[in-house]
């Protein structure tokens, strides 16, 4: 079933306002008709079972047959501060991201970061990402939609970072699995994590340092070097396994 998202001021009290790009996908890509079912979200952490009314122009209106209270969103807010990697990789980091649950993406231009933007080229770039956030989202079937911020410096990124409850910088110097483990295993629902990884020539000595002075944490992944494009997925997995796991332990144990 598709899903699309709207504003909460589009959701009134027996039926849905959809506006924008998605009446042209569902009047001419999908060619939908009345009486087809669509799930909207607006954002509140609810889903609606809705039933296409009409479809004109410049809107789809679809009556609410019924609405879900659901838990598709992670217990805990996830922030992955991405160093700007080559090519087309953070597309495909985005997309996962979204999917893994990622609550907001901060790309970062770091020391060693090949690709250099200029502010036209950073919000061009912004509004392309954005998008792929979106259609994420729907596929994955999420509440929200992942903000995809504008670029920041790395200072820039430390500084956005500076009230999160947990702040995690995987890097290659980093030993010691055991504390790693404790470190994760030790994250609580409802506690935000910053997430920050580097570009493919991971992160300069002066940007470890910054980070250690700021609190971040520093964690191995494993002997292994992993690429840019595979470190920030494997954090989110492991966060989504434990953060899902323990809120199904903790709701298990208060109903029984």
């Amino acid at each position: 079933m598709h899903h699309f998202f709207v504003a909460p001021e589009q959701i009134g009290e027996k039926k849905i306002t959809i506006t924008g790009s998605d009446v042209n996908h569902i009047r001419n890509v999908l060619r939908m008709e009345a009486g087809e079912q669509i799930t909207v979200s607006g954002g509140e952490g609810k889903e609606y079972r809705c039933e296409v009314l009409v479809l004109e122009p410049d809107r789809v209106e679809a009556g609410i047959m019924w609405v879900q209270e659901t838990e598709a969103e992670l217990p805990s807010k996830t922030y992955l501060f991405q160093g700007l990697p080559k090519g087309d990789k953070m597309e495909l980091i985005i997309q996962k991201a979204v999917e893994l649950g990622v609550y907001e993406i901060i790309p970062v231009a770091t020391k060693r970061a090949v690709v250099k933007l200029d502010k036209k080229k950073s919000e061009s770039k912004r509004k392309r990402w954005q998008s792929i956030s979106e259609s994420a989202a729907k596929q994955s079937k999420r509440l929200i939609v992942p903000e995809i911020t504008s670029v920041m410096s790395f200072r820039e990124a430390v500084e956005y970072a500076a009230g999160m409850d947990v702040k995690l910088m995987p890097y290659e110097l980093a030993e010691g699995m055991e504390e790693t483990r404790h470190l994760l295993e030790g994250i609580v629902p409802g506690q935000s994590v910053a997430i920050f990884i580097g570009p493919e020539g991971g992160f300069s000595a002066e940007e470890a340092k910054l980070a250690a002075a700021e609190g971040l944490q520093p964690i191995t992944l494993g002997k292994r070097i992993l690429r840019t494009e595979t470190a920030g997925m494997t954090v989110l997995s492991v966060l989504m396994y434990l953060l899902e796991g323990r809120t199904e332990r903790e709701n298990g144990s208060i109903s029984g």
